[in-house]
C-alpha cells in the first residue's frame, strides 16, 4: 500500500509528478505538502490525521491510529512546471488524434491502427507532426501512396504539433484513482519513451 501512487500538484494545482504513498506522507509530515480531499480542501499532516477518523477510504495503520491515504497532495512552495519535450512517437500521435482514424472516424482496437503520411514519403512528405496522422488499416490501404485528395479522401482534422501540457505521460497509465480526474483534465497527449525520427 505504501508504494501505490499519489498525484503531486504544484502550488497552482497543476500536476507535476506522481509519487509513492510513502513519499507523500513524508512530504506531509515535513510540512512541504498538504493533502487534498475530494472537496479540494487542503490539510496538513495533523489535520489529515484528524479527518481520517471521520471519513472512510483506503488507510494504513500507524501508532496514532489509522490514517487515510491521500491520493492527491499539493506542494506548499513549488510553483514551477517541469518542461517536457513532446516526443514525436506512435502513441503520442495516436493520442493527439484520439485513437481515431483521421479519414473514416472509426476507433478500432489499437492493433488495428497505424500511422499515415498525409503527403507520402515517396512524394517528399516528411515524418513530422504536421504530416503524420492516425489511420485504420483499411483507410491506409485505400489511400496508398497518394495524397488524400488524389485518393478521394478527406482528413477529419488537419494534423498539428500538440501543445505541451503537464504530466501528459499519465494517459499511458490512465487515471488510476478517481481523485486524480479533476486535475488531469488538462492532459491531451500521451508519452512513450521511443521517439520517432523526424
Amino acid at each position: 500500500m505504501l508504494n501505490t501512487s499519489v498525484l503531486v500538484l504544484n502550488r497552482s494545482y497543476l500536476p507535476v509528478h506522481v509519487t509513492s504513498v510513502r513519499r507523500a506522507f513524508s512530504l506531509l509530515y515535513q510540512g512541504a505538502a498538504r493533502a487534498v480531499d475530494e472537496e479540494f480542501q487542503t490539510f496538513d499532516f495533523d489535520g489529515w490525521h484528524q479527518l481520517s477518523g471521520l471519513k472512510q477510504g483506503e488507510n494504513i495503520g500507524t501508532i496514532r491510529g489509522n490514517i487515510l491515504i491521500p491520493r492527491v497532495i499539493v506542494l506548499v512552495a513549488f510553483d514551477r512546471l517541469p518542461k517536457r519535450h513532446v516526443r514525436f512517437s506512435r502513441l503520442n500521435i495516436m493520442s493527439r488524434d484520439g485513437f481515431q482514424c483521421q479519414y473514416c472516424g472509426k476507433k478500432p482496437e489499437r492493433a488495428e491502427l497505424n500511422l499515415d503520411h498525409v503527403v507520402p514519403r515517396s512524394s517528399g512528405g516528411k515524418s513530422t507532426w504536421e504530416n503524420v496522422v492516425t489511420s485504420c488499416i483499411d483507410c491506409n490501404g485505400k489511400k496508398g501512396g497518394r495524397t488524400p485528395s488524389q485518393a478521394g479522401m478527406q482528413l477529419l482534422v488537419n494534423p498539428e504539433r500538440p501543445r505541451w501540457t503537464p504530466l501528459s505521460h499519465l494517459r499511458v497509465t490512465a487515471v488510476r484513482y478517481e481523485e486524480w480526474r479533476p486535475f488531469l483534465s488538462v492532459v491531451d497527449a500521451s508519452y512513450w519513451n521511443a521517439e520517432l525520427a523526424e
